[in-house]
């Protein structure tokens, strides 16, 4: 019989910490999105994180932008290299907030690079809003909830 993983221990209150760590390291999360009831999943490369809140940007002829518009519940997986896990579930909104459009734009040299203005109509930046946020260590079958205030 297969033994369940016996990860290292940590305290309730490093919880919030680890997950951010974890979300730090890891510079292509996958986002998971519904296709006519099927899951897709693809990894992005976020523009911007605040705490549990992640901005990612898209072209509005990707495929993902219809899912999105189709069912805004979408969730990010992060994986560190020890195998710890952070899971965002939210829902994904479209930025429209110039300044702060303006801010993601000036921050990310890539976006620049590969759009050359801000203005571009094929530009658009989510912001997915974490209605829930679970870390799981090292394989270990248990996710634990990570407090979002």
């Amino acid at each position: 019989m297969a033994r369940k993983p016996s990860p290292k221990p940590f305290a309730p209150a490093e919880l919030k910490a680890l997950a951010k760590a974890v979300i730090a390291a890891d510079r292509f999360p996958r986002l998971a999105t519904v296709d006519q009831g099927r899951p897709r999943v693809r990894p992005v490369s976020p523009v911007r994180t605040e705490g549990f809140t992640v901005y990612v940007a898209n072209l509005r002829s990707y495929h993902k932008t219809g899912e999105i518009a189709a069912n805004s519940a979408v969730e990010l997986c992060y994986l560190s290299d020890q195998h710890d896990q952070v899971r965002i579930s939210g829902r994904a909104e479209i930025v429209t907030d110039h300044a702060l459009l303006a801010e993601i734009w000036a921050d990310n040299p890539l976006l620049r690079h590969y759009l050359g203005s801000i203005d571009n109509p094929q530009l658009l930046v989510y912001c997915v809003v974490p209605e829930q946020v679970r870390f799981m260590r090292e394989w270990a079958l248990d996710y634990h909830e990570v407090p979002l205030d």
